[in-house]
């Protein structure tokens, strides 16, 4: 893994500017305490390979040396301010038209910064179909319909208006006078049909791809549905482990880990192997009488193992007679001419030879003939030019251009009458041919003194007969008992093959792999010593660094859960990353009533304390610094929470608010409820639709006074924490 670490201007097409990876600050970290460690240099070099990759790894196994890593300026990147890590952005206007249940166009329109505008409308009103179609336009696709059977998927584009299905968002980035439209237009009837272009706030357009957003949508995700919620807590462990990771900067160095632990898993099955199968090989040599397995059984149970004499008797594999054994060998693979093939290929001649018959002697017969001569006779024309006496009669000046204007356009003549026969001879030549195909030379090792090689000599000089019908008969009789000599030969080859020294040829090759497995296990064993004290290194600093850059996200989680849990008596300890490969999860830890319990506990945790759980994971990461996203979509948060549970909600969502653009649509009023109870600000809105796709905004109302940190106006970015701790940035130092 080679991390570099650039930094740079935004463009003004509102392309992600070009900012340092997270993941360099995490592998300076470790660099700089694999400098200071005690580790011995072969270990070291483990480490260093499993940071540079794959190649580094096999390198490193061959005894090569492996440079140190360049990590270019790690050290500025950890001293940027947060604003220099993104250019942020805002939501201002989403337009939809045609697209799941908007039918005519429909737009919602944000004030470009933090603040909270909640989407009240019932089941069916459109407000899921808004926050698909952002999550479509930016990253043309959808998580949760990704997930429905292909009858679902297929219903993206509105029964109720097939003039256009076109989606239109607008962003606000930081910097920029005018907004950059993301525009994804439909053309035919797959989903994935559609065309995106982004038009800058100077009017020029690019195409979607080439804003380079793609590893920023999957990272920072700033779309969170309902059943994404649900999966967060109880989906399969690995996908929120990797989600995190990756938030935190840490995905490389898990996959190094992964690298490295593998390296170790193979080197210690490989030094296990021989101790694995020698109880079993051992078991196979006694039971056999043959004197090379006695021997083997003896320098096996001995103090110490000659692998060299082992490796001499597994080679002795053989009859006596080298020669003889790889005759056998080679006739238990004879292949010879399957009988259905000969049948097709007497069937032929016979064929051929009765058409051949009927046209001898025929009108078309003599006109083949004569055109045939008239044809070696030009082509002789043709390649001796100066002579034009006939070679056959001696005539002078007979072979002149005009005799061959005459012989060519007698063969014109000839040839409608000579084609039956033509075809005839044609067939017979073919015929002939694929006879003699079939009676390919014997085998040079095969003897000539033993019966197939007598039967096969016999068959080979079936290739100078010229008559069919004879070549037929041939065929038809010295083939049929060249197919049951040539079987009775492989039967008998392997059947002498099957060893007749009490199956030692089999034992041979597994004593034979057993001492190469000996020979990898002693190389195995010197390799895996440092590669294991490497690993062992690596997995306690690696957890280190990753609960130092879990802990301010952890934190937050723990205040969010704090606010939603309201009177519940669960309260959520910590948040870690734990294991690898397969088992890498993200571990919670909980306690019921003060009693703790480490890990995930579904157990003590009802539906909307699962929602609550996933959103105290999930919220802060909208808080990261290096999101470039500014918004986040929120679909159906509140589902089967209690009252109270969603007032703790509204109080949260309020706090977020003052940072980040957070829009959130829900079918249930507890929520705008709580809002106005609460005099928190937020932009209520509530929409409607009719039977016929078209969805307006039917109200507007806008909550919170000028109580302070409610009314008041929005904070920027990073200007302060949102739980109330005066720190620059609520989340400094993640990602």
């Amino acid at each position: 893994m080679v991390t570099t670490v650039t930094t740079g201007p935004a463009t003004s097409t509102g392309a992600a500017p070009r900012r340092y990876d997270s993941s360099a600050v995490a592998a300076r970290s470790l660099l700089d305490r694999l400098a200071d460690s005690g580790l011995d240099p072969a270990a070291r070099r483990w480490v260093l390979a499993a940071l540079r990759g794959d190649d580094a790894i096999a390198a490193c196994a061959r005894g090569e040396d492996i440079p140190w890593p360049v990590v270019e300026q790690a050290e500025d990147a950890r001293r940027l301010p947060p604003a220099a890590h993104a250019r942020r952005s805002f939501l201002r206007r989403i337009e939809v038209q045609g697209f799941r249940g908007i039918g005519r166009p429909a737009a919602l329109e944000f004030a470009p910064g933090p603040g909270l505008t909640v989407i009240v409308g019932r089941n069916g009103s459109g407000k899921s179909s808004f926050a698909e179609a952002a999550e479509a336009a930016l990253t043309g696709r959808n998580l949760r319909w990704d997930a429905m059977p292909a009858g679902w998927r297929d219903g993206w584009r509105n029964l109720h208006f097939d003039e256009r299905t076109e989606i239109t968002v607008e962003l606000q980035l930081a910097g920029d006078r005018g907004p950059t439209r993301v525009t994804r237009v439909w053309s035919g009837d797959s989903v994935r049909s559609a065309r995106g272009e982004v038009v800058g706030p100077d009017g020029a357009v690019v195409p979607l791809r080439s804003m380079g957003w793609d590893p920023e949508l999957s990272r920072y995700r700033p779309f969170l549905s309902y059943d994404e919620l649900g999966r967060a807590v109880t989906g399969r462990a690995a996908e929120l482990y990797d989600t995190l990771t990756a938030l935190l900067g840490l995905t490389d160095l898990t996959e190094a880990e992964r690298r490295l632990a593998r390296a170790c898993d193979q080197y210690a099955k490989r030094r296990d192997r021989p101790g694995r199968e020698h109880g079993y090989l051992l078991e196979r040599l006694r039971s056999s009488s043959d004197r090379r397995a006695g021997l083997a059984a003896q320098l096996l149970t001995a103090p110490s193992i000659d692998l060299d004499r082992l490796a001499q008797i597994a080679a002795d594999d053989g009859p006596a007679d080298p020669a003889q054994h790889l005759v056998l060998r080679r006739l238990r693979r004879l292949s010879v001419p399957e009988r259905a093939l000969l049948t097709d290929v007497v069937n032929e001649l016979r064929g051929a030879a009765m058409e051949l018959a009927m046209a001898a002697g025929t009108k078309g017969d003599r006109a083949r003939g004569v055109a045939e001569l008239l044809r070696r006779a030009l082509e002789h024309h043709r390649r001796h030019p100066a002579e034009t006496d006939c070679p056959t009669c001696g005539a002078g000046g007979a072979l002149d251009g005009d005799w061959v204007r005459r012989a060519e356009a007698e063969i014109r003549r000839l040839e409608p009458v000579a084609a039956g026969a033509a075809a005839a001879y044609e067939r017979a030549d073919n015929a002939r041919d694929q006879a003699r195909f079939l009676m390919a030379p014997m085998p040079a090792w095969l003897p000539p003194d033993s019966e197939l090689g007598r039967v096969w000599a016999e068959w080979e000089a079936g290739t100078e007969i010229t008559d069919l019908t004879q070549l037929a008969e041939h065929i038809e009789t010295v083939g049929r008992r060249l197919r049951s000599t040539a079987v009775a030969a492989r039967k008998a080859a392997g059947e002498r093959l099957d060893d007749p020294t009490d199956g030692w040829s089999e034992l041979a090759e597994q004593l034979a792999a057993w001492v190469e497995d000996a020979r990898a296990a002693t190389a195995a064993r010197e390799a895996l010593r440092p590669a294991e004290q490497a690993l062992e290194w690596f997995t306690g600093i690696a957890r280190e660094i990753r609960a130092e850059r879990l802990r301010p996200l952890a934190a937050q989680a723990e205040h969010v859960w704090h606010r939603l849990r309201q009177e519940r008596r669960i309260d959520l300890e910590a948040l870690r990353l734990v294991g690898r490969g397969a088992r890498r999860r993200v571990a919670v830890d909980v306690a019921v009533d003060g009693a703790e319990a480490e890990g995930t506990s579904p157990g003590l945790l009802s539906q909307g304390e699962f929602q609550a759980l996933a959103l105290s994971i999930c919220l802060p990461r909208t808080l990261v610094p290096d999101n470039p996203f500014g918004f986040l979509l929120l679909d159906d948060p509140v589902q089967a929470m209690d009252t109270e549970t969603v007032e703790g909600l509204s109080t949260v969502l309020a706090e977020v608010g003052r940072h980040r653009q957070l829009v959130v649509f829900t079918h249930d009023t507890r929520l705008p409820d709580a809002l106005h109870r609460l005099g928190l600000p937020a932009d209520i809105r509530r929409i409607q639709r009719d039977a016929m796709s078209n969805v307006w905004v039917a109200d507007t109302d806008r909550t919170g006074g000028g109580a302070a940190g409610a009314g008041g106006p929005a904070a920027p970015p990073g200007s302060g924490d949102p739980w109330g701790a005066p720190r620059a940035d609520p989340l400094r130092g993640i990602g």
